[in-house]
């Protein structure tokens, strides 16, 4: 056999770049309720993969055990191979929207830093040059500098919640973790900040978790969805999971899925439906 025919063991691990995100046989439990177990999943830096599923299936959950809040009860979670911790400047996060009171004393200039060293004691008193631009570098990134030093609670929900994204992107993390981001907001806010988080992942490789109700405004970005439903969970493409047939088997009962105009529509039993969607019709409700 000839030299150029080995392959060393160190340059191949080298080659082969590990997932931003690494789920093996997981099972999160609260006493004797199972959320899920035997979960897989790996997410490849850049990707973006939906977390959906109705109230109470362990969406919000699954994020939090990525944030080090939850521990999983058997299997293993990894972070670019490192064991999720609070406070890791790897990973960013967006909540849920909520609106800053009228008399928050905060700019968004602010509310940015915190996603700096806001986790840090003394934070703000060290290194104010690298955290200024860090600043300014996560508000050009969410086109929010021309309301960096207004009041927050001045500005529209769609604004501040652009801030919260700036927030989550200030400490340049390879993971990004969205719970409901755009619940709350109009369709135009949605559109613009399901544009931002797809732009940052594009341009710096930024691994994706979204948790929604609603797959629409998202779904010309998502590589993979996850849903989840009662332990039960299948993971795949849009095309692979959004169907009569998988949702029908992971809830029990007949559920149609119907394509219209380029939106994902659910059509079913109001028991399961009233759980997926939320909309002012009985029968024919947006997936959420």
């Amino acid at each position: 056999m000839s030299s150029g025919s080995v392959v060393d063991p160190d340059t191949a691990q080298e080659q082969t770049p590990l997932p931003a995100i690494a789920i093996s046989d997981a099972r999160l439990s609260f006493g004797a309720r199972v959320l899920w177990e035997h979960f897989d999943l790996d997410v490849s830096p850049g990707e973006f993969v939906a977390i959906l599923g109705p109230n109470g299936s362990g969406k919000s959950s699954l994020l939090k055990a990525l944030l080090g809040e939850h521990r999983v009860s058997a299997g293993s979670i990894t972070i670019d191979g490192i064991p999720p911790r609070r406070g890791s400047d790897r990973v960013g996060y967006i909540p849920q929207q909520q609106m800053h009171g009228l008399d928050t004393p905060l700019r968004g200039r602010d509310l940015v830093g915190l996603g700096v060293d806001g986790h840090r004691w003394g934070w703000g008193l060290r290194d104010r040059g690298l955290r200024s631009a860090a600043v300014r570098d996560a508000l050009a990134q969410v086109d929010a500098e021309h309301y960096a030093d207004q009041p927050v609670g001045l500005l529209s929900g769609g604004e501040q919640q652009r801030l919260r994204v700036a927030q989550a992107l200030a400490g340049d993390p390879g993971v990004l973790l969205c719970d409901e981001p755009l619940l709350s907001l109009d369709p135009a806010a949605q559109s613009r900040i399901a544009s931002l988080i797809d732009r940052r992942r594009r341009e710096h490789g930024t691994a994706v978790l979204f948790v929604t109700h609603e797959i629409n405004p998202i779904l010309q970005f998502v590589d993979r969805v996850v849903y989840l439903v009662d332990g039960r969970f299948r993971i795949g493409t849009p095309d692979e999971v959004m169907t009569s047939e998988t949702l029908s088997e992971l809830y029990g009962t007949g559920v149609d899925v119907v394509r219209v105009h380029g939106r994902i529509l659910v059509v079913g039993a109001d028991a399961v439906v009233g759980d997926v969607a939320s909309t002012h019709h009985h029968h024919d409700r947006v997936v959420r």
